[in-house]
């Protein structure tokens, strides 16, 4: 008996796509982050190629009400370096949520996607909004 594989087309990927819209009130950034990163990675899907971009869309609403467990709100920090001698910034996980709670949901997403070229693709499928929103632009494929 042979077996054969299957590889799922471009196009059917394409055709397949999906909407997920998730809540983010009162659920934990990591777990949130990582049923997302699933979602938009295409992991769920019988057909799951890794090297294809065969995900869905993820649309979040109410990011200014994720919590983290622990003590995390006092000992988290974002870290990012400009490059030059002395371009080393750190902000406290309390400050970023007052000023952009959106960074910190998209910041976990993307550090848990692999690092290579389908990365971009799959995070502009990505869509996160801060409060209860529900007019949001969808791509014109969606509606």
């Amino acid at each position: 008996m042979t077996q054969k594989t299957t590889l799922p087309k471009v196009d059917t990927n394409e055709k397949t796509r999906k909407w997920h819209f998730l809540d983010a009130s009162d659920q934990v950034l990591g777990r949130l982050s990582t049923k997302i990163a699933v979602l938009l990675m295409g992991k769920h899907k019988r057909d799951f190629t890794p090297n294809m971009d065969c995900g869905d869309f993820v649309v979040v609403t109410n990011t200014d009400k994720v919590r983290i467990t622990g003590n995390k709100t006092e000992d988290k920090f974002y870290f990012r370096h400009s490059g030059y001698a002395g371009g080393a910034k750190t902000i406290p996980y309390k400050r970023q949520m007052e000023n952009d709670s959106t960074k910190v949901l998209e910041l976990a997403v993307k550090r848990m996607l692999d690092d290579n070229t389908l990365r971009g693709k799959r995070m502009k499928r990505l869509r996160i909004f801060s409060g209860a929103q529900t007019q949001f632009p969808l791509p014109k494929a969606a509606k």
